[in-house]
């Protein structure tokens, strides 16, 4: 524990940074190619209704992500925290208990969403052209992979709120690195031609349970140095107050990307209105537009330890050097994505969908309308950035009210009452330029929610 100790402590905050934060965006990096492997391969079949039908289905995938921040940033904090205090039996007893409560919880989830499978798909906005490809998908990777996903989620935070940030990352790349090898060779050689997105979902299934195995061991390996456990003894030992602060702060994780899920919902409504087409496009855009974003949370996920550990030790400058070096970094990343979309929209949307098909005139038309929701919704890039990192900022101080507030009013008080006012007015391109709005709104929210708390929490040092 030395060595993490002075880590947190002594190590110069952009080291720091650095040594927490790069291992967490190579590994959001290769997440993301990974999740785009089954969106380029899929592409590659020419076929825009199986897109869309994938798009459709990873609504309901994104969802995993709300149920392993509930527990792994809820208990992940709570942990940097607790050892920030010196409280490393503590720390045992509330990584055990975000442990158990994150394998019920998506048991439950996926028990959910196989009850209401084709209620939910038609909601979402699936067609008799595209309901069972989404079925197909669901089943694998939601129905059956959510419990995987979780897990491997939930344990890769414990790491990463430990000072264990490569061996986090080492896990969550090798399952999506695992995925992009499964991918084709399901797709193009193991399965016939039209099973291509039952091949897959295969494919991203088998890779999460490979990622899960490798995390139950790496925690067996690093509990006997870092307080991380999964043992139900010591799931029992947590007390009311400590199971309380961890769901006080995991809601709040939850929630954010569970409203951005819910906003995508309405996205794709909203698209799915208009047509299929617009339909797919607007799924190749939400994962090609994933990149400056994967970038942005892996530095705010490699800044919340390191932030959490300094907040409970009253180390209010350390803190704020890393805040500030995080914010800074994020923003110049940020800026160069979005001049990179801007310059080549229509190569980058191109290599998600083949224009070689017999489809010709539907995929000219849907690389289309990607192009242009791309170039409009990657200016968003900049303020969402900031919403991110200014979120991560809350959940590692303990300030689960800010994050609530915050993610509540970003989503259902900005973005998706805008995005049904601009389509009104203005159609597809409207639905387009709502994002931005919304978000450079949560971005003023979150700002002034943070130096509020920040304000309260260190009233003799402003």
């Amino acid at each position: 524990m030395d060595e993490k100790k002075e880590l947190f402590e002594n190590v110069p905050v952009d080291k720091a940074l650095v040594k927490l934060a790069l291992p967490t965006i190579i590994s959001q990096l290769i997440n993301l190619i990974y999740n785009l492997a089954d969106t380029f391969y899929v592409g590659r079949t020419g076929n825009p209704y199986m897109i869309a039908a994938v798009s459709l289905a990873f609504t309901l995938f994104v969802m995993t992500v709300s149920i392993a921040n509930l527990f792994g940033i809820g208990g992940g904090g709570m942990v940097s925290r607790l050892m920030g205090k010196g409280d490393n039996d503590r720390a045992k007893n509330v990584s055990a208990y975000s442990f158990y409560g994150a394998l019920i919880v998506s048991a439950a989830y996926s028990l959910l969403v196989l009850a209401f499978l084709n209620p939910l798909l038609r909601l979402l906005g699936a067609s008799d052209q595209t309901i069972e490809f989404s079925r197909q998908y669901t089943v694998l990777v939601v129905v059956i992979g959510t419990i995987p996903v979780v897990l491997s989620q939930t344990m890769a935070h414990f790491l990463r709120n430990t000072g264990y940030s490569k061996q986090a990352s080492l896990g969550l790349s090798g399952g999506g690195i695992l995925n992009i090898i499964l991918d084709p060779l399901f797709m193009f050689v193991v399965f016939p031609s039209g099973m291509e997105v039952f091949a897959a979902a295969l494919a991203t299934l088998l890779s999460n349970i490979a990622a899960m195995v490798y995390f139950f061991v790496m925690i067996r390996k690093v509990s006997s140095k870092a307080p991380l456990s999964i043992s139900y003894s010591d799931c029992r030992k947590a007390s009311k107050e400590e199971r309380k602060e961890v769901i006080s702060v995991g809601i709040p994780s939850a929630i954010l990307p569970g409203l951005y899920d819910l906003s995508n919902i309405f996205l794709n409504a909203r698209a799915a209105a208009h047509g299929d087409l617009q339909l797919a496009a607007i799924g190749i855009v939400l994962k090609v537009e994933r990149l400056p974003n994967a970038i942005g949370i892996g530095i705010s996920q490699g800044m919340l330890p390191l932030v959490a550990y300094n907040f409970a030790a009253k180390n209010k400058k350390r803190m704020e050097d890393a805040i500030n070096y995080a914010r800074t970094s994020g923003i110049l990343i940020t800026i160069g994505t979005i001049v990179l979309y801007e310059l080549f929209a229509m190569q980058i949307a191109g290599l998600f969908i083949s224009t070689t098909s017999s489809q010709a005139a539907s995929v000219e038309m849907v690389l289309g309308y990607a192009v242009m929701f791309l170039r409009i919704r990657s200016l968003a890039s900049l303020p969402m950035f900031i919403n991110y990192h200014t979120s991560y900022c809350m959940q590692a101080m303990g300030d689960g009210r800010g994050t609530l507030i915050h993610s509540v009013a970003r989503q259902l008080v900005f973005y998706i009452p805008l995005m049904i006012l601009f389509d009104t007015l203005w159609g597809e391109t409207g639905l387009a330029w709502s994002l931005l709005v919304g978000e450079i709104l949560g971005a003023i929210t979150a700002l002034l929610l943070l130096q509020r708390w920040i304000k309260k929490t260190f009233p003799g040092e402003m």
